[in-house]
């Protein structure tokens, strides 16, 4: 029976509630048909109108160990303190040769900028690419000078020989009246303990990243943009089985289900759903090359809305905001920011949680099997993994403009079935998992709806690793994967939507890895892949990128041609708290 040892490696305004995208857009010039440098099919962030100031972070940076890089900030000059639009903009490269994929994240006054991964090389391709991201809902961070650090841990030696570099910056775009500022948050808090930035190594489900903060008297309203990237143990969360089953389907316990818990003073105050990210050294490297996975190069975050704890959080005594993973088992890479609005015409916010279903109701999925093992000892048969919580939270808070009560309604759901085949000549491990979110958020002054939230998010992912054994020794391992990412919203005020939006990203990839009779990599065949990106809104925004690749060259490239009338772009529009944006869709969070 075979082991699984060979696998190569293994605004907050208005729509505030959608998470800051982060979108990678490959090389700085568009990748042309026959390239083997990084590709990606995501958008960059819209921009308004006007030419931005610019703050450069750091240049051309080298990274070849593991010590931090350190870098000054100061705001623009020139620019004011208001801006219609702030974005991150990095470019990164590594030189030809071997090595792993490595994290990469910036930071600033402990807030961190950027999260995600690098492209691996190979002995004859030195990937570059370019990432950005939405800032401004962090406006208020930049206003004043701090310091900030880029981490990149990274060896290089005779045998791990390729170089990181990197470069980032900021773009300020300055309010006019064609691109007015809108309404930001007030106020950036870190949860990390690093003032100037890093993550929190989360090793199991009791560990958490925690902060003790006191807060202004006056916080209306608030939100937790959360990260938790997988790493170590815990890199291929997905393809783990609960520990009972780990022997005979000779694949890594721990099961596999994760999901982020969010808590203030010890009480349950959200779930933030965990993407199954998949590294460009994941299973088989091959895969990604030039077309990385779904979000692989740039994390984006997930916002989760605690609005219905502002009073609590206003009646200025300190209180604690912590992040943990259900399910972590060696260990979670994770970092967090929390973004609040003031009340400007009052001193004191005061109120309380009135209602938290969320309270008793653990994380724990249930398990099943079919599971059979014959007199030969061949194991067949399915494990699955489930989990589905309705929560309901309700708080209100005493305004300049009365009492708003929010509710908060969440259906948070886990799937995951595994098939297994295990025989003298066949490992194969069949994966289909969904992780799934259905909310909405309401604000009510009365019985009167000042606004609803509604958002709809899945995360599919197929993975079919079947390992097969030649008469003569010789094997292969056929990998195909499946990503997706997809997410609905909806914006409505009095009855009446506003605006709504959808995004499906999605990667199909596959790859076949050749072995000798004694063991011996031979190469690999029949790689191919293919991403699909596309948005669209109510306002006749419109965006979709197509690209697609084999033998790890670009065989196709139509970004920016599916959109009705061949244009990619995205409208103006107008924040239900009647300030104007511009891009601020799913592609400009």
């Amino acid at each position: 029976m075979l082991s699984k040892s060979s696998w190569t490696s293994l605004a907050v305004a208005g729509l505030a509630w959608f998470a800051c995208a982060a979108f990678a857009t490959g090389s700085s010039e568009p990748s042309p048909v026959g390239s083997s440098n990084v590709t990606t099919a995501d958008p960059a962030v819209p921009r308004p109108p006007g030419k931005p100031c610019v703050v450069e972070l750091f240049q051309n940076d080298a990274f070849t160990d593991f010590s931090n890089h350190p870098f000054s900030y100061t705001p623009p000059s020139g620019c004011g303190t208001h801006w219609s639009k702030v974005v991150l903009e990095a470019d990164f490269s590594v030189t030809a040769g071997r090595q792993f994929d490595r994290t990469a994240s910036l930071w600033l006054g402990g807030v961190n900028l950027y999260f995600g991964t690098t492209e691996e090389p190979s002995a004859t391709v030195a990937p570059s690419w370019h990432v950005e991201r939405d800032l401004t809902d962090y406006t208020a961070l930049f206003r004043q000078a701090g310091q900030g650090q880029a981490v990149l841990g990274n060896v290089v030696n005779d045998t791990y020989t390729g170089v990181i570099h990197g470069s980032a910056k900021l773009l300020f775009y300055p309010a006019s009246i064609f691109a007015p500022s809108g309404q930001v948050p007030d106020a950036v808090y870190p949860l990390g303990s690093d003032p100037v930035g890093s993550t929190v190594s989360l090793n199991d489900p009791t560990s958490q990243l925690a902060k003790t903060l006191s807060l202004p008297r006056n916080v209306e309203r608030a939100y937790l943009d959360v990260f938790a990237q997988s790493q170590n143990a815990d890199e291929f969360w997905y393809t783990c089985v609960p520990d009972q089953y780990a022997s005979e389907v000779q694949s890594c316990g721990g099961g596999n289900f994760r999901e982020a818990e969010v808590s203030i003073d010890g009480q349950p105050a959200g779930v933030a759903p965990i993407y199954p990210w998949i590294y460009t050294g994941g299973i088989d490297p091959y895969l990604w090359r030039p077309v990385t996975g779904v979000q692989t190069l740039n994390f984006t975050p997930y916002r989760v809305d605690l609005t219905p704890f502002a009073g609590e959080l206003s009646d200025g005594a300190p209180h604690t905001v912590a992040v943990s993973v259900a399910g972590a088992a060696n260990y979670f890479s994770a970092t967090a920011s929390l973004l609040v609005y003031l009340d400007p015409h009052a001193k004191q916010v005061t109120g309380t949680v009135t209602r938290n279903t969320l309270v008793g109701q653990p994380p724990v999925p249930t398990i099943g099997d079919t599971l059979k093992t014959d007199t030969s000892g061949n194991v067949s048969g399915e494990i699955t993994t489930r989990l589905s919580r309705h929560f309901v939270i309700e708080g209100y808070a005493n305004t300049s403009h009365g009492r708003v009560d929010t509710t908060v309604k969440q259906t948070v759901g886990f799937a995951d079935t595994q098939n297994f085949t295990l025989n003298t000549t066949t490992y194969r491990q069949q994966i289909d998992q969904l992780t799934s979110m259905d909310g909405t958020s309401t604000s009510r002054i009365g019985r009167f709806v000042t606004n609803e939230y509604s958002q709809h998010r899945r995360y599919p992912l197929h993975l079919d690793y079947d390992q097969q054994v030649a008469s003569d020794g010789s094997a292969s391992i056929t990998t195909t994967v499946h990503q997706g990412y997809e997410q609905k919203v909806a914006q409505r005020f009095g009855g009446l939507t506003l605006y709504s939006a959808s995004v499906h990203n999605t990667v199909d990839t596959s790859d076949t890895l050749n072995y000798d009779s004694d063991g011996h990599f031979t190469g690999h065949s029949g790689q191919q892949s293919a991403q699909i990106f596309a948005f669209h809104d109510s306002l006749g925004g419109c965006y979709r990128g197509h690209v697609t690749s084999a033998g790890g060259v670009v065989t196709g490239d139509t970004s920016g041609k599916g959109c009705p009338g061949g244009d990619n772009h995205v409208e103006w529009f107008t924040h239900p708290d009647g300030s104007p944006g511009y891009g601020r869709s799913l592609l400009g969070w």
